[in-house]
């Protein structure tokens, strides 16, 4: 049995893409929707966890490394900084500092999906690191970028932490490069974080911890659709379930019905049928090493200049330029 859509007529995207995705065989979520107030605030604790080895491996990076990738940022011009993603810019933080105490000439430009988790980092920086000169940007990715390119007054650092191109397949992957490279004049840069290949364990554990962080933030999905579409989800009868594939490098989650069931969203007038154990896809989390990230960056158009690693190499930075300038 298959529910389709009653109207087309949605009044924003995630009514859009909620209707498309459990319309859909296999049924699927875009991940980005879980990132609401309490997403936000999972995520904060999913960095926070010990298996979560990402945060750590990446603060260590910024650590160890901080003035040289001060320094590959610096222009006589001075720079601006635009993070996509930034989150509440923990590890960012590292380098505004340093960028302040050594007086480089730049303005801190974040990104993020999430106004709330932007206003919360702008109103950090006022107490912690007064010096910055913050300009937040509301928006996604793609959106953003298509205004990148106005600022071409001087270098532009596209920085990109957390190994949040993982979510994107390859191809996908490749888009988003593309769409930075386009952005990018000859000067400037870009400062992206990729998770490195691995033990399979660790990087299962990193997802599905024993805590329940990580299933409370993979339900938060159905929470979010309960709360803005009228859905009646409980969140009891769906599993978090998370698997790792070392060939490919592809990390994902799903959730599954734990029973055959139906599920009404009032607000698309959708009456969703579940069988037992039919899953919905909510996100991938990619892994990568050096060749394939050389590969992406080809074929979007980049080179990468320099990589900075953790002791361990279980997590690298790497700065792109454009190849063809």
């Amino acid at each position: 049995m298959k529910s389709t859509p009653t109207t087309t007529k949605y009044e924003t995207a995630f009514e859009e893409d909620v209707a498309k995705g459990l319309t859909s065989f296999p049924k699927y979520l875009l991940s980005k929707y879980i990132y609401d107030e309490k997403g936000d605030k999972l995520f904060q604790q999913i960095m926070n966890m010990p298996e979560y080895y990402l945060t750590n491996c990446e603060l260590g990076i910024l650590q160890s490394h901080t003035a040289s990738i001060a320094d590959s940022f610096n222009s006589k011009k001075g720079f601006d900084l635009i993070e996509l993603g930034a989150g509440d810019g923990k590890k960012t933080k590292v380098l505004l500092k340093h960028l302040v105490a050594k007086n480089y000439d730049f303005d801190y430009l974040p990104v993020d999906i999430s106004q709330h988790v932007l206003d919360e980092l702008e109103e950090a920086l006022k107490t912690e690191i007064p010096g910055v000169n913050i300009k937040t940007q509301q928006g996604t990715y793609f959106k953003t970028l298509e205004k990148l390119a106005d600022y071409n007054s001087r270098k532009k650092v596209i920085m990109v932490l957390g190994s949040n191109i993982g979510n994107l397949l390859h191809e996908k992957a490749i888009d988003f490069l593309k769409n930075i490279c386009e952005a990018m004049s000859k000067e400037d840069m870009l400062f992206m974080g990729f998770d490195q290949k691995k033990d399979p364990q660790i990087i299962l554990d990193a997802y599905n911890d024993p805590h329940g962080i990580t299933e409370a933030f993979n339900k938060n999905l159905l929470v979010r659709m309960n709360n803005e579409l009228e859905a009646d989800f409980n969140t009891d009868d769906f599993k978090h379930w998370e698997t790792y594939n070392p060939e490919t490098g592809t990390a994902a989650s799903y959730l599954v019905s734990k029973k055959e069931q139906q599920v009404k969203i009032d607000k698309l007038g959708l009456d969703i049928h579940f069988d037992a154990w039919e899953t919905i896809h909510t996100e991938i989390s990619q892994k990568y090493d050096d060749n394939i990230v050389q590969w992406l960056a080809k074929e979007a158009g980049l080179e990468v200049i320099e990589e900075f690693s953790d002791s361990e190499n279980c997590y690298k930075n790497y700065i792109f330029r454009r190849k063809d300038l």
